[in-house]
């Protein structure tokens, strides 16, 4: 059995988080910073993606992308992703290597301004826009993550903005504007470190002091905007989206309840029951009974305030209408509000969601980065220990009243993608 989480706060505020693993050689290094694309203001979005690249270009001590190559020669992997509220980077690497994880990790917290240079932010831009016209413009259903968020929060909601940014925004980056967004956010006291792997917690957290303990607090950070918005959409919202491709899809959004909130647990088994497998009332009658659609799954955002999204996305067969798709969607989510689920459905859904977040923990890495989120969300690691008992515990009774109150029509807000040819039905 794995042993508990220790967790201890430097001086300087970094929270660090040690659990000694010895099933294999290797250790996780899991860095969270607590900033997102809604920390960004308006007229310079993108920032916390372009950062995402930044960082891997070089500190004081560190050459552009030394610390790819320090990481993959010592055998081990890395990398890094961007969300609406959080950035993390995370290495894997031999257990020998812990030091010089941490030593990267820190030189980059620490003393990245000094290697920060015009060149590298006119590089990284262009990557980004790169990365935009690839993964977004010229990608079908890409534009869909940054349409939905700005669809179901208003204008001037944190959450509200694209991730990646416009190209105008990227472009009217300035190297003044990056080194304040960086000397803002990118601080021990508001970043999460985890170790998860083969060491000795006490010897992990003397090298965590010794790379880490030096590095000053960060300045006074700004509040974010007002998240607060209705428990529910009041309505249907809809918007149709012509693009480039063969066949529609939907994304159909109803605001829930935020991460780590007790009916979270319980959206987490309504999305498993509805789009979460083969056996998923989704699959099973508009994939694999009715055959209008080639596939379907649900999840959450995972946002940790104001409100979070429970999130259908279900994609038709060509030969299936933009409108059919919708009807027989609703149809679904209507027949489980008026119905309800099953026992069985609800084990099934538990059974699924539970194996799932097990075999994900067998990763020191994937171990590592569900800590983070719990300590930076939630500032205590020891829910994640909790999680699968809460999920065995939500009750049928508990899916069916979750489904009823928070599915229906008033909360609503669907993106529908349709083939160009066929736009002139939906407007």
């Amino acid at each position: 059995m794995t042993p508990a989480p220790h967790t201890h706060t430097l001086a300087n505020g970094l929270r660090v988080t040690l659990v000694e693993d010895n099933t294999t050689p290797v250790v996780a290094v899991n860095l969270w910073y607590h900033v997102g694309s809604a920390n960004e203001r308006p007229g310079r979005t993108g920032f916390a993606h372009l950062f995402e690249h930044m960082l891997f270009q070089g500190s004081e001590h560190v050459a552009a992308n030394e610390h790819f190559e320090l990481v993959q020669r010592s055998g081990g992997t890395l990398n890094g992703s961007t969300w609406l509220e959080r950035t993390n980077y995370y290495e894997t690497v031999p257990a020998h290597q812990l030091a010089l994880a941490l030593w990267l990790e820190a030189d980059r917290m620490g003393r990245l301004l000094p290697g920060l240079t015009q060149e590298k932010l006119d590089t990284q831009r262009e990557v980004v826009k790169n990365e935009r016209r690839w993964s977004v413009d010229n990608q079908p259903y890409g534009t869909w993550w940054e349409k939905l968020p700005a669809l179901a929060f208003p204008g001037e909601h944190p959450f509200h903005h694209s991730l990646i940014g416009s190209f105008e925004d990227l472009d009217a980056a300035s190297l003044d504007d990056v080194r304040e967004f960086f000397a803002t956010w990118y601080a021990p006291d508001n970043a999460v470190l985890t170790i998860v792997g083969d060491v000795e917690p006490e010897a992990a957290l003397a090298l965590v002091e010794t790379y880490f303990g030096g590095i000053p607090r960060g300045r006074a950070r700004p509040a974010l905007g007002d998240l607060s918005v209705p428990e529910r959409f009041e309505g249907w919202r809809r918007q149709v989206v012509p693009d480039e491709v063969m066949a529609s899809r939907l994304f159909l959004a109803f605001r829930s309840p935020p991460f780590g909130a007790v009916d979270a647990d319980v959206a987490t088994i309504v999305a498993a029951v509805l789009g979460n497998g083969k056996g998923s009332r989704l699959q099973q009658q508009l994939v694999r009974g009715r055959q209008v659609a080639t596939s379907a799954a649900a999840f959450t955002f995972d946002l940790s305030r104001g409100r979070d999204l429970l999130v259908l996305d279900v994609t038709a067969r060509p030969e299936t209408s933009a409108d059919i798709l919708e009807a027989e969607v609703a149809s679904v989510v209507d027949d489980f509000r008026r119905t309800g689920a099953t026992p069985a459905e609800v084990e099934r859904a538990i059974a699924l969601s539970t194996t799932e977040f097990v075999t994900s923990m067998q990763s020191a890495q994937s171990r590592a980065d569900r800590i983070s989120q719990y300590m930076t969300y939630r500032g205590n690691a020891a829910e994640l220990a909790a999680w699968s008992d809460r999920l065995a515990a939500v009750t049928t009774e508990q899916v069916n009243r979750w489904a009823a109150a928070w599915l229906g029509e008033d909360n609503r807000a669907s993106l529908l993608y349709v083939p160009k040819a066929t736009v002139e039905d939906h407007t």
